[in-house]
């Protein structure tokens, strides 16, 4: 599959997974909540490390930076 993740989507999917990690060891978040958010956590991390998000492609969007060909 094609990247289409850049690397600031990249960097805000691992923060935002770090702070749902956080958010649930400082027992902020519990119970049903946690586990869907770390859910989404894992699909964050996933998707920034692979730079693919499935999402992404269906909609045809992507945060990667336009690479120029050469003539």
């Amino acid at each position: 599959m094609k990247q289409n993740v850049g690397k600031t989507d990249a960097a805000v999917r691992i923060i935002a997974a770090v702070l749902i990690v956080v958010l649930y060891f400082s027992n902020v978040i519990s119970g049903t909540i946690a586990a869907v958010l770390f859910v989404f956590a894992g699909i964050f991390i996933l998707t920034a490390f692979f730079g693919v998000c499935p999402i992404y492609s269906v909609l045809g969007i992507s945060s990667c930076p336009v690479k120029t060909q050469k003539k």
